[in-house]
């Protein structure tokens, strides 16, 4: 499969009517051509969708099963040149029982047919008057459509080497769905015909059972429900389409339309298969009991080259405002218990933090803060340190001073000129040549005052580095790159701004919420290298590396999602148009990868910290690599760029 991985299919829901089998497959025939327009290789479409689902006692009658199965082999031919598969819901009778069932075709052949295993027979549903159930069987060959074709619960089919299973409704809400066994059988994609009716409360409980299911079984999930047409005699249905993909809904129809839909997603399945090799139970699949695997090769659509998926600029933050409060809230609070075990652990009533001014010392001062609350500590033993330099500006000496004192930590001004210039004296430098020792011994002063001031006051230096200088290196080895715990390391810069915004935004003195609102304003800088004549920052990082939320979006989709450098480069075209085009981009994926990698072994010396995301980078449990591992075949794939 190529495209990148991705998976283009849609669930759909067309018009119906109840009973008229030939009118039914027309609308299908019709929203398959649509989807094959948009470049969908497999659609779906609702439970008994070719005769409707509230047929009732009229499902048992000879003529509509033979209309339905006339209805299928039309559909069969009249969908046979269109580059796609497609799955439709029909009673089949087989031997002596009649079962609701779904029909998997392409290009005019019948593939395989997939019975409903659990068949509901209370409340509302009384399936089970009519319907057997499909639950164990396998290997067995059915009749439809003037055609032979596998019959079983076990089935899976690969559409260009695309695995996908199928099940039926009420599958999914049982204990155990077919679904389950069907992942770990090796199927990426799950279909379900649905024909579920409407109650008050529902749709929230089904939207949560279907992300959930993709998640755990570590899959993409296509949902599609019965609309309008069919009967309102006791029920409504309002048409539900879901197309999940791990855990998180990526497209839905709209409910109660009175409009066909056809709702279409790119799955990446070289995600999915990306997070089964790192998932233990996914190595353990083998089952008991082999499944036939139906294989089948489609023409190449017209599949656009932009993925139909959001891709999120800003992977590590919330987009919801309500739900970025709940993870600030949840993040803030991981960062203080893992500082409070280890100042309990030390018996320390103190902890030494340098204060730059800067977005993440002020986020690890907030930090320090809530945790000697937390511990009913006097916020006195917080000894914040401010270490004025070459290059620090009264912006950001002005706003580390006033953030200490509205916080009510003890504050403390160490200057480092002098001490800096005595040690360019004892080693030899020229203070005019801007090197990177020049820059480098003033990040080894600082972390010298601040651990040999801990060591007099039995402290513990809270580290501020975040996982995107991590990622990048941007530290100094044995310099700011070393603490007694560091609170940010799994912080990436973007999501730092947002939690320092959101402390100012709860934050309920004035004073303090302005300066911790002017930090999120200050460039991002180090601060080693002279103000300009005006007296403001001229050692910009950003300038330097790169943009931190390129940085942070390469991060993400590297290490989380495991893509190399041009599905990055694609998808961050896609993800920040307007903003960076595609030579910016590849300037700066460049520079991430030649850094990400010659930078490791800062990382493999990395203090303790608190774990707060699904990626970090501690040698310990998150990232193992070695130091001197060669990046050249990611830079020569960028070189094909």
């Amino acid at each position: 499969m190529d495209n990148f991985g991705f998976l283009k299919v849609a669930a759909a829901i067309p018009a119906l009517r109840v009973g008229d089998c030939t009118y039914n497959t027309e609308r299908m025939a019709a929203l398959a051509e649509e989807a094959a327009r948009r470049g969908v290789e497999i659609v779906v479409f609702p439970e008994l969708g070719t005769t409707a689902y509230t047929c009732g006692d009229l499902v048992l009658q000879p003529t509509l099963l033979d209309a339905a199965d006339e209805a299928l082999a039309r559909l069969a031919r009249d969908t046979r040149k269109l580059p796609l598969a497609l799955i439709a819901g029909a009673p089949l009778r087989h031997g002596a029982s009649l079962y609701n069932c779904a029909v998997v075709m392409t290009q005019g052949k019948i593939l395989g047919v997939v019975p409903k295993s659990y068949i509901p027979d209370y409340g509302e549903f009384y399936e089970g008057r009519w319907f057997a159930s499909g639950a164990g069987i396998s290997e067995e060959r059915i009749d439809v459509a003037g055609q032979q074709a596998d019959f079983g619960a076990d089935l899976t089919f690969a559409v260009n080497g695309a695995e996908f299973g199928v099940e039926i409704c009420e599958d999914l809400w049982a204990p155990i769905p077919p679904s389950s066994q069907l992942a770990l059988n090796g199927a990426k994609v799950i279909f379900n015909l649905s024909a579920s009716p409407e109650l008050a409360g529902k749709h929230d409980y089904l939207r949560q059972l279907v992300a959930q299911q993709s998640a755990r079984t570590l899959s993409a999930y296509v949902y599609a429900s019965a609309g309008l047409g069919e009967s309102s005699t006791d029920l409504v249905f309002a048409g539900n389409g879901l197309i999940a993909e791990n855990g998180t809904i990526l497209r839905e129809a709209e409910r109660f339309s009175t409009d066909e839909q056809l709702v279409v997603a790119d799955v990446d399945i070289q995600r999915l298969e990306f997070e089964r090799r790192r998932n233990t139970s996914f190595r353990q699949r083998e089952s008991s009991s082999e499944n036939t695997v139906i294989e089948m090769e489609i023409p190449e659509g017209l599949r656009a080259a932009v993925p139909e998926r959001d891709i999120d600029p800003m992977p590590f933050v919330p987009k919801e405002e309500g739900d970025r409060h709940e993870r600030c809230e949840e993040i803030f609070r991981i960062q203080s218990h893992g500082l409070a075990r280890r100042l309990l652990h030390t018996r320390s009533e103190k902890a030494v933090i340098g204060i730059s001014g800067g977005l993440d010392s002020t986020l690890a001062l907030l930090v320090t803060v809530r945790t000697f609350d937390l511990l009913r500590l006097d916020r006195a033993g917080i000894l914040g340190i401010t270490m004025p330099g070459f290059g620090t500006t009264d912006r950001t000496y002005r706003n580390a001073l006033e953030l200490m004192r509205g916080l009510g930590v003890t504050v403390r001004e160490i200057p480092i000129r002098e001490a800096c210039l005595q040690h360019f004296r004892d080693i030899g430098l020229d203070p005019s040549e801007r090197s990177a020792a020049y820059e480098n011994a003033q990040a080894r002063e600082r972390t010298q005052i601040l651990m040999d001031i801990a060591n007099m006051e039995g402290g513990l230096v809270v580290g501020t580095g975040d996982l995107s200088e991590l990622a990048l290196g941007w530290a100094t080895y044995n310099g700011d790159q070393m603490s007694m715990y560091g609170v940010n390391a799994s912080v990436p810069k973007t999501l730092v701004r947002h939690l320092v915004k959101w402390a100012a935004d709860t934050e309920s003195d004035p004073a303090t919420r302005a300066t911790l609102l002017d930090i999120i304003d200050t460039p991002v800088s180090p601060e080693l290298l002279p103000a300009d004549a005006e007296g403001k920052i001229a050692q910009k990082t950003e300038d330097l590396v790169g943009p931190y939320e390129l940085h942070d979006f390469f991060l993400y989709n590297f290490l989380r999602l495991g893509y190399g450098p041009e599905k990055i480069l694609l998808l961050a075209e896609v993800a920040f148009e307007g903003s960076y085009n595609r030579e910016t981009i590849l300037k700066w994926l460049r520079t991430f990868f030649r850094r990400f990698f010659t930078q490791q072994f800062k990382r493999s010396a990395m203090p303790d910290g608190p774990k707060v995301g699904s990626v970090a980078l501690s040698p310990r449990g998150d990232w193992r690599m070695p130091s001197d591992a060669s990046a050249a075949v990611w830079l020569r794939e960028l070189d094909t760029l």
